[in-house]
């Protein structure tokens, strides 16, 4: 009996609980692409035949093989016949590699459970379009919500030519993010800070204000035992190019990337030195870095998914611009005190919160995270 067939025979509920299991799965399989699949999104794939998983697959680093060819191959000959499940609309396109949905109908596949279309005007449905021709049954929608939030980057990049922009802030319980006089001070826990650094390994770049360099000398890199590799492009935001040449992050800018974005008016032999250590320079408009200027040029380098672990003023100007889509917020129960820096900078932390929606608070260690999306 056909994979499609035993599928019909069996009662619907107890079907529809398969599909989300496996699209479960294949979900989970996604995430493992987070941050290193960049332009491409971190997609996931699981072949099933008579209810055995007989291949999966998730984007390799780099955005190729994709996770429907990297499916097929392990399942081989056994993809005939079966149901693919997949987290976003396989391509149709001929890009650097030849379409997915080919693939796809080549080795046989009976039935396609896709999560969600893809937004790529390259696509946008012709994936399914292709796979129905060719005799496949295609569903579309099981677990589309979970897809939603993991393909964010993509979604974001494609609909408003932009990355997925997260805030990252950890907050004192007087509600500061820094001491008098800008100091840095240590506001959360160990626990949060590898968070932090799971956060960095997920993300394709993370991006600061020249404040934070300044004040910090912030590394920016993920630091977890055996996911050093995982480290995200590191931008920043420096108008003028005031960047101190023997900072940590421009030290390592041959290690790990390093872009600086820059005004039109930054003295060219301040972007010359930087160049000279390894240091990638962009320039947008503005007295001051225009923000969506910015955000626009990293999505152009391919860019999805943003983190942004800037000081308090980087916070706030993109928080009064509308163009943070998450927000994790670290709370200490820790007090800073008086002249303590405000974790928004002029902006009250009710002009983020209530802009988003909450969906999840958890304990880490001492401190607590809780987490906001755009709806």
């Amino acid at each position: 009996m056909s994979a499609q067939a035993s599928v019909q025979a069996r009662p619907a509920a107890s079907a529809e609980s398969d599909d989300r299991r496996f699209m479960a799965l294949a979900l989970t399989l996604g995430r493992r692409g987070f941050g290193r699949t960049w332009p491409n999104p971190a997609v996931g794939a699981v072949v099933v035949k008579d209810g055995v998983i007989v291949g999966r697959g998730w984007t390799q680093p780099g955005g190729r093989p994709h996770a429907e060819v990297e499916a097929l191959r392990r399942a081989g000959s056994a993809a005939r016949g079966a149901t693919m499940y997949v987290t976003l609309e396989p391509c149709s396109h001929h890009g650097k590699s030849p379409p997915c949905a080919d693939a796809v109908i080549a080795a046989g596949i009976a039935r396609v459970v896709s999560a969600l279309e893809d937004p790529n005007p390259e696509v946008a449905g012709s994936g399914h379009a292709r796979l129905r021709a060719a005799g496949i049954k295609v569903d579309v929608g099981i677990g589309a919500e979970e897809a939603r939030r993991d393909h964010a980057g993509h979604i974001r990049r494609m609909r408003d030519g932009r990355p997925h922009v997260t805030l990252k802030l950890a907050i004192s319980a007087d509600g500061k993010a820094a001491a008098a006089g800008r100091r840095p001070v240590a506001i959360t826990g160990e626990a949060v800070r590898d968070r932090v650094h799971l956060l960095r390994a997920q993300s394709d770049a993370i991006m600061i204000g020249i404040g934070t360099v300044l004040a910090d000398d912030p590394l920016l890199t993920c630091r977890l035992p055996g996911m050093e590799q995982r480290s995200p492009v590191r931008v920043v935001l420096d108008s003028t190019l005031r960047r101190p040449l023997d900072s940590r992050l421009i030290a390592t800018a041959r290690e790990t990337p390093v872009w600086v974005i820059a005004g039109p008016k930054a003295p060219h032999p301040a972007e010359e030195a930087l160049r000279a250590k390894g240091v990638e320079v962009f320039r947008v408009g503005g007295e001051r870095v225009d923000l969506t200027a910015a955000l626009k040029l990293l999505a152009e380098r391919g860019i999805t998914r943003l983190l942004v672990e800037g000081g308090p003023t980087l916070a706030a100007a993109l928080t009064a611009a509308d163009l943070v889509d998450a927000a994790i917020l670290f709370h200490s129960a820790k007090v800073v005190g008086e002249g303590g820096l405000d974790a928004l900078d002029a902006v009250a932390m009710t002009g983020l919160t209530q802009r988003l929606k909450p969906t999840d608070s958890e304990a880490i260690g001492p401190d607590r995270q809780q987490t906001y999306e755009r709806e």
